[in-house]
């Protein structure tokens, strides 16, 4: 029976709705608002499986090209695998649904939401959170949902609940948050270094919205809910079970507080093995084992939680507040055009930045539209980086760690215009203990600034950490932690990356495992962030804390200028002919944009001034009296013509190549020989008389000889042998557009 439910979000209804499709779904809802509309399914396998320690959730948002009108590019005319947006999207999706689901229901649960229709004017990212919790809440499931998803942006100094694409193209902040009725449990975005205050006055504003989001969803649940489907109770215990705990927790609280993660984790293994081989008998039964691994690891948060909490002391010995040794350095790799090495503790990053051109942007081709990008971000994180054998390739962490390094770092890089390269910064992850991606983050400033990159100013990141008592409300004890490590992340109640200047934040990135947390708890997560933020930005600045002067010399060399948008056309020639010999003949590449903005790239700087002055040349109308570097294109009995511009030719009379008299020609001057010219006249037919400079005496006065016959058009005094001021001929692009000098 299908069932709505409305609520007026901007003047525009936003519909949930069931019954009508896909009801053969454990839970289904279409959701709708303004032009967008998306598909969310739930579905569980029949079975469950007993002791499962994990929550077997996929989550899979994809985007119909169809939903905006298009056909995909390529060769293959069908959506194929996920596109990096769509991972990050499922990421958003997963990250605050996963925690409310019980282990203890056993099955594997696949959420697949689908954008069907986009009007490309509001994303259906947010449609789709709101679409996944809806169709998992009213399902047979058990789920302690709803969630909600909104984003906020400040646009103009305002605060905007689910902005249009429009908005977020101008606005300074741009965060996604979502959460339940009791609290916020997951933020993402970046920002242009915005203050802790009002990142928690977006942070409010976003939870009253998602408030009204979960009564929404609970209205269909009490019109089309499910029964929730039973959990599955454990039928066994673990035996033994006071006993194995009495014997290795003292020696576990010694294991978990050894210095380094390596001693950490053999003292712990040690204690596990020794335990385990007492009741090696019990242990055989593969249940009995789980829970055995189960109780270790419930001993270990215990013991973690309690150290900081009553003690203030964590595995490493370190205050709340301290932040682990760091080095910088720059410049480890030669022949790259900028390194650096980050290394925090036992994380480590290597950051590699390649300087490209516009025919290196990262093109995009999605429902939300075509575009360019020339700031690219790639992070990896190979399985040796944590000492294990594994997979090599890119997964779903790999993209969303580096998104957010990305974001962080994006609002510090120059723009196309003051910097007219293409940006590649590659972070690989050489050891990991805590945040890689806030390593990334500085690693890439660094790396950046190395390179040459003009960036606005240093920007470095910070993961924190918090351990409650309680659920974090009023009156409830708290610690939070500053840098933490990937035992405090795995035990602790908050993953918290901070990222920003020294005047604000430009990224920002939160996963909670609790209920949320409060203003109190948030504020001083922000204040306390900032505070270790400086600290590393002060070490990082005493290696690198502006762009070094000078580019690498392997990097293509680039220059741009202007020309008057009607000589674009000269320039480019027909079908490509100008710009293409000029390409072929300083051995570059340019670019042409349509308002006369000129990009040349060459892979030295000779070729590409000397390609700049030819463009230079060709933006010019001819001027008389001009000296231009020419090349002779046709010889004839009177005369040889000289092209002195692209497509531009004029005639050099044979009583003009020689202050002697002569006889032919090509006694002067030879078909493709390069000869400097003087433009002596322009008639009025528009054609170009000209004089070869050696037919010219130093003092700049014609000879009068008897030359041989015809009109070349006299030269009147004035003349000089000047050689400034030439204009090369020519030059062409090479793009695959049609204003480029690439070849087809």
């Amino acid at each position: 029976m299908l069932q709505k439910v409305t609520i007026q979000i901007a003047g525009k209804d936003l519909i949930l709705e069931t019954g009508r499709i896909a009801k053969q779904a454990n839970g289904s809802v279409f959701a709708q608002y303004a032009g967008s509309a998306v598909i969310a399914t739930v579905c569980s396998s029949s079975e469950p499986v007993e002791g499962l320690d994990y929550v077997p959730l996929t989550v899979e948002y994809n985007e119909k090209y169809y939903a905006a009108g298009k056909i995909p590019g390529g060769f293959i005319k069908r959506e194929s695998r996920p596109k990096d947006k769509e991972i990050l999207v499922s990421r958003l999706i997963d990250r605050p649904m996963r925690p409310l689901f019980d282990k203890s229901f056993g099955r594997e649960i696949q959420l697949v939401p689908t954008t069907l229709s986009t009007d490309q004017v509001n994303p259906p990212d947010m449609l789709a959170i709101i679409a996944a919790s809806a169709a998992v809440h009213i399902s047979d499931i058990p789920f302690n949902g709803p969630i909600a998803g909104v984003r906020v942006c400040q646009v103009n100094g305002e605060l905007v609940v689910n902005p249009t694409y429009e908005q977020i193209e101008k606005s300074t902040l741009e965060i996604v948050v979502a959460g339940t009725k009791d609290g916020i449990t997951m933020v993402e975005g970046g920002a242009k270094e915005v203050s802790e205050d009002l990142m928690v006055e977006a942070l409010e504003k976003a939870h009253k919205m998602i408030i009204e989001f979960c009564n929404l969803q609970e209205k269909l649940r009490e019109l089309a809910g499910k029964p929730k489907l039973p959990l599955t109770e454990l039928s066994y215990s673990l035996e033994n079970k006071d006993a194995i705990k009495s014997a290795a927790y003292p020696r576990l609280e010694t294991a978990c507080f050894l210095p380094t993660k390596g001693e950490r984790h053999d003292g712990i293994k040690a204690v596990k093995t020794e335990i385990a081989a007492q009741y090696a008998a019990q242990l055989e039964d593969e249940n009995q084992k789980k829970l055995f691994d189960a109780l270790f690891e419930d001993m270990e948060y215990e013991i973690l939680r309690s150290s900081i909490l009553d003690k203030s002391r964590r595995v490493d010995g370190r205050g709340l507040e301290d932040i682990r040794n760091i080095t910088c350095e720059v410049g480890i790799l030669s022949r790259t055009h900028g390194s650096a090495l980050f290394t925090r503790g036992e994380t480590q990053s290597l950051v590699v930045t390649t300087l490209g051109t516009v025919f290196d942007e990262q093109i995009f081709d999605d429902i939300e539209g075509d575009k360019r990008e020339n700031f690219i971000l790639h992070y990896n994180f190979p399985p040796y980086s944590v000492g294990e054998v594994g997979r090599m390739g890119t997964g779903r962490r790999e993209i969303g760690h580096g998104n957010l390094a990305r974001r962080s770092l994006e609002a510090m890089v120059p723009s196309k215009e003051e910097f007219p390269y293409t940006v590649r910064v590659v972070s690989e992850i050489m050891e990991s203990n805590g945040s890689s991606s806030m390593a990334s983050v500085c690693g890439g400033t660094l790396s950046m600034l190395h390179a040459g990159v003009p960036m606005k100013k240093p920007v470095a990141g910070i993961a924190m950490g918090l351990i409650t008592e309680g659920k974090g409300g009023p009156g409830d004890r708290y610690a939070v932690l500053s840098d933490i490590l990937g035992e405090e992340d795995h035990l602790g109640d908050m993953d918290f990356k901070v990222a920003g200047t020294e005047d604000g934040i430009t990224g920002f990135q939160m996963d909670i495992k609790i209920a949320g947390v409060s203003p109190e708890i948030m504020r001083k997560a922000l204040d306390q962030a900032k505070r270790g933020r400086l600290h590393i930005l002060s070490i990082m600045n005493q290696t690198i804390n502006k762009p070094v002067d000078h580019i690498s010399e392997y990097a293509p060399k680039i220059v741009t200028l202007r020309i008057d948008i009607d000589k674009i056309g000269a320039l480019i020639g027909p079908g490509g002919k100008n710009i293409k010999a000029l390409c072929e003949q300083y051995s570059v590449r340019i670019n042409t944009e349509d308002d006369g903005t000129v990009t040349i790239f060459g892979k030295n700087t000779k070729d590409a001034e000397d390609a700049k002055v030819a463009v230079q040349g060709v933006a010019m109308d001819p001027e008389i009296g001009i000296v231009y570097n020419g090349v002779v294109k046709r010889i004839m009995d009177f005369g040889a013509f000289v092209e002195i511009l692209p497509g531009k030719e004029g005639l050099v009379h044979i009583s003009k190549l020689s202050r002697q008299r002569i006889a032919q020609v090509t006694d002067v001057v030879k078909e493709g020989q390069a000869i400097p010219v003087k433009l002596l006249e322009i008639d009025k037919m528009g054609r170009l008389n000209l004089s070869y400079i050696d037919a010219i005496d130093p003092d700049g006065v014609s000879e009068e000889g008897s030359g041989s016959g015809g009109n070349g058009g006299g030269y009147s005094g004035g003349g000089h042998r000047d050689s400034g001021g030439g204009h090369s001929g020519g030059r062409y692009h090479r793009d695959d557009r049609p204003r480029d000098g690439s070849r087809r």
